[in-house]
């Protein structure tokens, strides 16, 4: 046993779980668990955040990117209250972060007194484990419970600690159970199940695949399995790096986010094999399909369609068991379709990007990342239609990672993503890719990268419009009221904050900038950058719904949606069209 102040003790737990950076902004209610964070600086760092939101939204993003539980703190009151929005998108994809939260000390609580909350009922919802601790001793216990919890549950565990516990001197002896990160053996896939997969699979003329993000770390398997048995894959947006960009059998994803490939080939499609994911948006699909579902949550199997094959397995020791079978397929008619459909979308994405005849599109910012973008670059994602354009040409061909937020849906996350990104992977290129909406609600924190030396490269889309609403007030036939912005210099904000801002208005200047990108990259620049790209204020082509058959949708809504969309049909056919030369 040693002794020691019990903020001390926490951060000893904190290096067990392999927790080397957390992030928050000090204050008198949690004062002493920062001294202990001091204490240990040597083997964890404290990244001051100059908002407690972006502290845990950076939190979460470490999670996703690295299977480690991320780590944040705020005070009591105003601090604890500034993290809810990034744990919120924790809980919401599932990911493990611990929040560290002051309160007043002891002896004035329940006096009304100054900051005084009551914060175990705030975080209930938000948190699996929530408890405020009673006593010094049970500090260094809690927490330790606390990460188990987080892990066990993917979610969020909330400690609520009295500064005066904090500062009390202890006890301490190191926890002898071991810190366990995954709480599930992998679950074989049963060969009775295998059996009638691939005896469907081979029944069908049309079959796809679906891949979610239980289907991560299964790459070279399900590659294997969409070549064996002829299956063109789809993947769902938070899982778009599970299978190579760049296979000819990759659809992309479907929805908004998606392609035209991916709509019209899953539409025509007879069966769907999803593994790894509970995709909620299945319910809207045709019902003239069979569908199987492989899942290792029991209560997932059926939860958003009745499937007619169901598998209780892990991704990849069902899609292992696939790709083992002694069977080759030949090329059909709807594969080759479909390989067409998508070089004939990726073309078209090519075109866009080309043409600034009348200013910089979004797809030539995108398309010159995917140019400068290194084998294993890590990219934060925002929310809008910059993740549209971002998920429909970033390469996921080789070791790249992303984070998004998928499910809550924050604005504001590409930025700690991206200081996460850079923390967790300080050898790897690091991108952030932002609407400047979303840019403009955390754009302080470039602060943060400047005082931590994180070159993390800031790519801000501004069409000075949150264009992501504007496509749905279009939609519902609503005046554009309250979506306009007011611009800004971003990269001369940038310059004056410390870090390094390019300013870009056309292809040129674009690929000017990213010359210099490079080469302050190759001459160990330590400083952020900011591309500050000046795009049209172009509606992104919807593919949620892609009316292009005629026989299907009429011939009304196939020309307004082409023109909407200057959707030229002699390069952008029908998917039936297509089918036919094939056939």
């Amino acid at each position: 046993m040693t002794k020691m102040m019990a903020g001390q003790a926490i951060a000893k737990v904190l290096e067990k779980w392999d927790v080397d950076h957390v992030y928050g902004i000090t204050a008198d209610s949690i004062n002493n668990t920062v001294d202990g964070l001091y204490q240990e600086k040597e083997n964890i760092k404290y990244i001051q955040v100059r908002h407690e939101e972006i502290g845990a939204l950076a939190a979460a993003a470490d999670a996703k990117l690295t299977g480690t539980i991320g780590v944040a703190f705020g005070s009591a009151g105003p601090g604890s209250v500034h993290m809810l929005n990034g744990l919120y998108e924790a809980k919401m994809d599932h990911t493990p972060v611990l929040a560290l939260v002051g309160q007043s000390a002891t002896g004035v609580m329940n006096t009304n007194f100054f900051q005084e909350m009551n914060q175990d009922p705030i975080f209930a919802d938000v948190a699996q484990f929530h408890k405020q601790v009673v006593n010094a001793e049970q500090i260094p216990k809690v927490v330790d419970e606390a990460i188990r919890s987080a892990y066990a549950t993917k979610s969020v565990s909330v400690v609520i600690l009295p500064d005066d516990l904090s500062g009390q001197e202890i006890e301490y002896t190191q926890p002898k159970t071991k810190p366990v990160k995954t709480i599930a053996p992998k679950l074989p896939a049963a060969a009775d199940d295998v059996d009638a997969v691939v005896a469907a699979i081979k029944k069908a003329d049309r079959p796809i695949m679906w891949l979610g993000q239980g289907a991560r770390g299964a790459k070279e398997a399900a590659v294997k399995v969409a070549e064996k048995f002829g299956l063109p894959v789809l993947t769902t947006a938070p899982a778009a790096n599970v299978f190579p960009s760049d296979h000819p059998n990759y659809m992309g994803a479907r929805g908004r986010m998606g392609t035209k490939a991916s709509f019209e080939v899953s539409q025509a499609s007879d069966l769907i094999l999803f593994v790894g994911t509970n995709y909620p948006f299945a319910r809207f699909m045709p019902a003239d399909k069979t569908i199987i579902q492989v899942n290792n949550n029991l209560a997932d199997l059926g939860k958003q369609y009745d499937a007619d094959i169901t598998a209780l397995a892990d991704a990849r020791e069902f899609l292992t068991s696939l790709a083992q079978v002694n069977y080759q397929a030949e090329p059909t008619a709807f594969l080759k379709a479909a390989q067409k459909d998508r070089a004939l979308w990726m073309q078209w994405l090519e075109k866009l990007a080309a043409d600034d005849q009348n200013g910089l599109r979004a797809e030539g910012v995108i398309q010159a990342i995917k140019e400068n973008a290194a084998d294993d670059a890590v990219f934060g994602l925002d929310v809008g239609n910059n993740t549209e354009w971002s998920l429909r040409q970033l390469p996921f061909n080789k070791e790249q990672q992303y984070a998004m937020s998928p499910w809550y849906g924050t604005m504001g996350f590409a930025l700690p993503a991206g200081l996460a990104g850079k923390l967790s992977y300080p050898d790897r290129q690091v991108w952030s890719i932002s609407g400047d909406g979303g840019y403009a609600m955390v754009m302080p924190d470039l602060l943060t990268e400047v005082k931590y030396h994180l070159p993390v490269i800031n790519v801000v889309l501004e069409n000075k419009s949150f264009g992501y609403i504007g496509h749905e007030k279009i939609q519902a036939n609503q005046a554009p009221y309250g979506i306009d912005l007011i611009g800004a210099n971003w990269g001369k904000i940038a310059d004056n904050m410390g870090a390094i801002g390019f300013t870009v208005t056309n292809l040129q200047e674009l690929k000017e900038a990213m010359a210099k990108i490079n080469e302050l990259q190759a001459n160990g620049n330590d400083l952020p950058i900011v591309l500050d790209a000046k795009i049209q204020d172009i509606d992104p082509i919807d593919t949620s719904f892609v009316p292009l058959e005629t026989a299907v949708f009429g011939e009304e809504m196939v020309k307004n949606y082409r023109e909407t969309y200057d959707l030229p049909a002699d390069e952008q056919p029908a998917f039936s069209e297509i089918l036919k030369s094939f056939e």
